[in-house]
């Protein structure tokens, strides 16, 4: 017993010892919420005449009980006074009553508590303190935090509370000038709107005068010699518009002759060459082009529109965001023959007439014009009667007709007549802008796509659909093609895909008929098919021009034609392998 010490006994003891009384009381033996606890080094206690042994900090005991950190079990025999001491020090908010386990948070920092205050409370109270310091203390009623100074002086009342009344607002506004009358410049009753000053500022402004004190730096001083002169009522005249520059239309011939030794114009089919631009298109087999032989440069912004001359293909017409309409000779010495100027804006669409006599562009200025492809002038100029955008313009494919469509902005197709430049007809059905007008079954009816991610077909002449297709998996269709064989027509998708829709009676989309592997999001990219009907072609946002087999759906080939986005591409319509892409860098490339 003597070894184990006078605190300690052994269980196999059936007698219990007499313990020695002593008047001294150990912290184990006293249980204590909050014992007080020495703060000096446990050997400078014991030096100290009469203190209590902190058994806690005793040297023995936390040899034992700090043997190691990772152990898991006791090397000590604990004494049950240690046992059933309460625990010391602040609690753990997050424990559970329910064994040692820890609440869960629900805030990176802790457990966050949702107080009963609604939005609008809440929000007066922060601009309270955003603006005057103080708030009220959500947590005890009537109490402040912040400014308690500035909470005293307006007796804790908010922003809401401290508007000003209906009287007096009132008062103030009576003590503004009147506003003035908008034909008067100078004098008396002149206009003065919000400048219109109250009479508080009107006072110390005569006060400061007539004390020769100096004004303001904001303030002007007015002589009292100096009588202002009344001026004459400003008229219409004064606040009008400029001229409008958009009927202005000016040409410039930029090639070598502007006729040849036979008097003739570039208007004439070259048959100097080793192809016949004469015959019949498709005839023909087409090939994937290799090779970059050519390259036209002009343009000084993105380029939207390249159209080659019909059925020859011996000129190319393109249309810039520049407002410049530029004409091209694509054999001989392939220069720039002619700049068409009268466009005000970029210019979003062109398309040549059956003939290729003449052309129409469409402009972000709102007007369509009709040029004439020889001589440059401008023929006429059509608006839509809401001013619309055009978006889309296409002549009716027939030699002996003077129509044109013409997609709008504002939802609708009109139809203009160039002889007598009236409206002659409007298909309104689209709930958005219209992207592509396609005529098929041998010009009798034509496809609309919109914005609104539909497809229309409509019979010309006739302002009603006769087919409405609208599914919730399409995306809007910016960009369209007709296969030569009458059958069908390929449409540029906004989901990254070109997809086909039969344009025979059932207008039915051909799932089979998918080709993807292209970038076109977000971007207006031309689609085509060559003459023959064996290949697309497309652009890519990454500056890609991609080549489908038409019967296999398979990519064909892929290779890097501009630096930007590729948003125009086109197949000559002659030749074997001879395509022509334009893109945002406003440069023209010719491939082979």
């Amino acid at each position: 017993m003597s070894l184990l010490g006078e605190q300690y006994t052994s269980s196999d003891e059936d007698t219990p010892q007499p313990v020695a009384k002593d008047d001294r009381t150990t912290a184990a033996t006293s249980v204590v919420a909050a014992p007080d606890v020495a703060l000096d080094v446990w050997s400078h206690n014991l030096k100290r005449s009469g203190a209590t042994p902190n058994i806690v900090q005793d040297p023995m005991r936390l040899q034992l009980m700090l043997a190691k950190s990772t152990d898991t079990a006791l090397t000590y025999n604990v004494p049950y006074a240690d046992l059933a001491r309460p625990a010391q020090g602040p609690s753990n908010p997050y424990k559970t009553t329910k064994g040692n386990a820890l609440k869960r948070k629900n805030a990176l920092t802790g457990d966050a508590q949702e107080a009963a205050i609604s939005d609008a409370t809440f929000t007066a109270q922060h601009r309270t303190f955003q603006s005057l310091g103080y708030t009220k203390d959500p947590s005890v009623n009537g109490a402040f935090v912040g400014d308690l100074a500035k909470a005293q002086a307006f007796g804790g009342r908010d922003i809401i509370q401290m508007r000003p009344s209906k009287a007096d607002s009132a008062a103030l506004r009576r003590k503004r000038q009147k506003k003035g009358d908008v034909s008067i410049v100078d004098g008396e009753g002149a206009y003065k709107g919000p400048w219109a000053r109250y009479q508080d500022d009107q006072m110390y402004e005569d006060e400061a005068a007539l004390g020769e004190e100096e004004l303001a730096s904001d303030e002007e001083y007015i002589e009292e010699a100096i009588v202002p002169a009344r001026s004459t009522a400003v008229t219409k005249l004064v606040s009008d518009y400029q001229d409008d520059l958009a009927n202005t239309e000016t040409t410039e011939f930029h090639g070598t002759a502007e006729y040849d030794y036979q008097g003739r114009t570039y208007m004439h089919v070259p048959q100097d060459l080793d192809i016949d631009l004469r015959s019949e298109p498709g005839t023909q087999k087409n090939y994937i082009p290799k090779k970059h032989i050519h390259t036209w440069k002009s343009h000084t912004k993105a380029i939207n529109a390249l159209r080659f001359f019909p059925n020859s293909g011996h000129l190319l017409l393109s249309a810039s965001a520049d407002t410049k309409v530029k004409l091209w000779d694509v054999y001989h010495n392939r220069e720039l023959l002619r700049t068409y100027s009268g466009h005000t804006k970029s210019v979003t669409d062109s398309t040549f007439s059956p003939t290729g006599t003449h052309f129409l562009t469409g402009s972000y200025d709102r007007h369509i014009k009709l040029w004439d492809t020889e001589t440059g002038t401008c023929i006429s100029r059509f608006q839509t009667s809401t001013k619309a955008v055009p978006h889309v313009l296409r002549f009716y494919p027939s030699t002996d007709t003077h129509e044109f469509l013409a997609g709008t902005s504002d939802k609708k197709i009109v139809q203009f007549d160039t002889r007598s430049g009236e409206m002659t007809q409007e298909y309104d059905h689209h709930l958005q802008a219209v992207n592509t007008i396609t005529f098929v079954d041998e010009n009798r009816r034509f496809i609309t796509t919109s914005d609104d991610k539909s497809l229309r077909a409509w019979e010309y002449n006739i302002p009603v659909p006769i087919k409405y297709i609208a599914e919730p998996y399409m995306y809007s269709l910016v960009r369209a093609s007709a296969h030569p064989n009458g059958k069908s027509v390929a449409f540029q998708s906004g989901d990254n895909q070109i997809v086909v829709y039969a344009s025979t009676d059932r207008f039915r989309q051909n799932r089979k008929k998918s080709f993807r592997g292209h970038n076109n999001a977000g971007y207006a990219i031309d689609v085509g098919i060559s003459p023959d009907g064996q290949f697309v072609m497309s652009g890519d946002s990454g500056g890609w021009v991609c080549f489908w087999d038409w019967k296999t759906c398979k990519m064909w080939h892929k290779m890097v034609a501009h630096e930007g986005a590729v948003v125009c591409a086109q197949w000559h319509p002659r030749e074997s392998s001879k395509v022509v892409t334009a893109g945002l860098d406003g440069g023209i490339k010719y491939w082979d």
